[in-house]
């Protein structure tokens, strides 16, 4: 039988014995986290690479996209908050920029892209990063569901009229999807909101490039 003494000491020894595991556990959590954040970490920096190179092709540059970069605010771009561009140099000269744009009148919401463009204005592609469109509708704004976002490669403000912007319904140059029209809509308007911010600022966008390049 426990004494009045000994009552004490035990539930001071279970305790104590539970408040080191608890503070164990708490280490050991923080380490599967941090190892899991890191993971995490790698996994969306491999992810924007692969799409970045999906954009800009090998060879067609020689840095590295995920260092060279620049914030960028603009309201034609659509984003709520300044956000990174990637800029592309060859043999020390600027080759394009990849920037990202949202289009916020998406059939479902905001249709997050990434978009580049060559140093001579015209488009080297465009990706979705995000969106909630319609499967099987809106979708179609993705590569692996339909060829329709390479229309945009090669276009540009020079060879492709601003009424020209807009899907075919509308007289434009763009194909829409049956069923799903403002998808292809917002996409397109974003495009040329970028291509238009990219026209008034390229000088700029590229004089940080090429003296971020030619840093010692």
């Amino acid at each position: 039988m426990s004494t009045p003494d000994s009552m004490p000491r035990s539930i001071r020894r279970n305790a104590s014995i539970l408040g080191l595991f608890a503070a164990a556990t708490v280490a050991m959590v923080a380490l599967v986290q941090q190892g899991t954040d890191e993971r995490i970490n790698q996994a969306r920096q491999q992810a924007q690479l692969q799409a970045l190179t999906e954009i800009l092709p090998a060879g067609s540059y020689d840095n590295d996209l995920l260092t060279s970069t620049v914030l960028v605010d603009d309201p034609r771009l659509g984003n709520r908050s300044a956000q990174t561009a990637h800029l592309a140099t060859l043999n020390g000269q600027p080759a394009a920029i990849i920037l990202q744009a949202t289009a916020p009148d998406g059939y479902s919401g905001s249709i997050r892209l990434l978009i580049g463009v060559l140093a001579d204005g015209s488009l080297a592609g465009v990706r979705v990063l995000e969106h909630q469109e319609t499967p099987g509708l809106g979708d179609k704004i993705e590569p692996a569901k339909s060829d329709w976002i390479y229309s945009f490669n090669g276009k540009s403000l020079t060879n492709t009229a601003t009424e020209r912007w807009a899907v075919k319904r509308d007289r434009g140059d763009f194909d829409q999807f049956a069923g799903a029209t403002i998808t292809p809509r917002a996409v397109i308007k974003a495009v040329h909101k970028t291509l238009q911010y990219f026209d008034d600022a390229h000088a700029q966008l590229f004089a940080q490039a090429t003296a971020t390049e030619n840093q010692p």
